[in-house]
C-alpha cells in the first residue's frame, strides 16, 4: 500500500470509512469481516466518529480491530456540540471505551460549532499530554478556518484536515489543498466516490474505467489519489473493499484526466467548501 506522511508518521493513502456502519445488527458480522479484510489489504487507517450511529460505528470498529490494534491507525471525531475543552476530553474517553483501546492515532473536530477553536485545541493538547491521542486535526475547515486555527496558541499542531473531495466536489484544489500543503497539513478525502451513485454513473468515469479494465469507482479513487491525500471510502462487502484496494494500482494518464476534466472542470476561482 502506498503511503503519505501525517506529521512524522506514514499512513496508507487508502483507508476505510465507516459512515452508516454498525447501524444494522444483521449486517454486523459482514461489516466486521469487511473491515478486517481491508486491514489485510493494507487499508489500515480506519475512520470513524462518535456521531456515526451515535457510537455504534465506533463499537463495530472496536470489534473489528480486536487483536489487531498494533496494525491499525484509528481516527475518530468529536462533535462540535461536545467540543469545549472539558467536553472534548469527555468525548474522547467515551470513544476510547467504545473502541476498546487506550489511545487514538488521530482525533478530529468534526466541524465548527459554538465553541471556539481555542477551547477545542486546549482539549486536544491535554489529551496529547495524557497519551490518549497521538495527533489531532480538524474536518470541514476552509482556508479562513485554517488561518484562524493557526492563530490560536497550539493551533499549528493540526496535522489533518478531512474534507469532501471527489470529481464532483473539487473546489479545494483552488486554495485549500495548496494552503494545507504549504502548512504541513495532510488532507483526508471523505466520500471520494460520492454518495448515492450519481458520480459513478458519469460516462467519463465509466469510459476511463473501461479503458483500464476498472470500475468507475476505481477510476474515481485513482483520480483522487493523484493528489497527495488520504482517501477513506466505505465498503459494504469483502468484494467491495477488495475493489477499493485495487484502485491504488490504477494510474490515470493525461488523456484520462482530460476526459474527467471535461465533465468535471477544475476550479478557476474560490468556491465555498462543500460538505455532506
Amino acid at each position: 500500500m502506498k503511503t503519505v506522511m501525517v506529521g512524522d508518521r506514514e499512513v496508507p493513502v487508502l483507508g476505510q470509512g465507516t459512515w452508516n456502519m454498525g447501524d444494522s445488527a444483521g449486517q454486523r458480522a459482514a461489516e466486521v469481516a469487511t473491515l478486517r479484510r481491508g486491514i489485510e489489504l493494507g487499508m489500515t487507517l480506519i475512520d470513524t466518529a462518535e456521531m456515526y450511529g451515535s457510537g455504534r460505528s465506533e463499537s463495530l470498529v472496536g470489534k473489528a480491530i480486536k487483536g489487531l490494534r498494533d496494525q491499525v491507525q484509528l481516527v475518530s471525531k468529536v462533535l462540535p456540540s461536545n467540543a469545549s475543552t472539558k467536553g472534548t476530553m469527555r468525548a474522547c474517553d467515551a470513544s476510547l471505551k467504545r473502541l476498546g483501546v487506550e489511545a487514538l492515532d488521530l482525533y478530529l473536530l468534526h466541524w465548527r460549532g459554538r465553541f471556539s477553536v481555542g477551547e477545542t485545541v486546549a482539549g486536544f493538547e491535554r489529551l496529547l499530554k495524557q497519551g490518549k491521542i497521538k495527533a489531532w486535526g480538524v474536518s470541514n475547515f476552509d482556508v479562513d478556518d485554517m488561518e484562524e486555527l493557526f492563530r490560536v496558541p497550539g493551533g499549528d499542531g493540526c496535522q489533518v484536515n478531512q474534507v469532501l473531495y471527489n470529481p464532483e466536489h473539487r473546489g479545494i484544489e483552488f486554495d485549500l489543498l495548496p494552503w494545507c500543503a504549504g502548512h504541513g497539513v495532510t488532507v483526508m478525502a471523505y466520500s471520494p466516490v460520492g454518495q448515492g451513485g450519481r458520480l459513478l454513473a458519469s460516462p467519463a468515469l465509466k469510459a476511463v474505467g473501461r479503458k483500464h479494465g476498472a470500475s468507475p469507482a476505481q477510476a474515481a479513487l485513482a483520480w483522487c489519489l493523484r493528489q497527495p491525500v488520504v482517501a477513506t471510502p466505505k465498503a459494504s462487502s469483502i468484494a467491495h473493499v477488495e475493489e477499493n484496494a485495487a484502485a491504488v494500482e490504477l494510474n490515470l494518464d493525461d488523456e484520462d484526466l482530460a476526459e474527467i476534466d471535461r465533465v468535471f472542470p477544475d476550479p478557476k476561482r474560490k468556491q465555498g467548501l462543500d460538505m455532506l
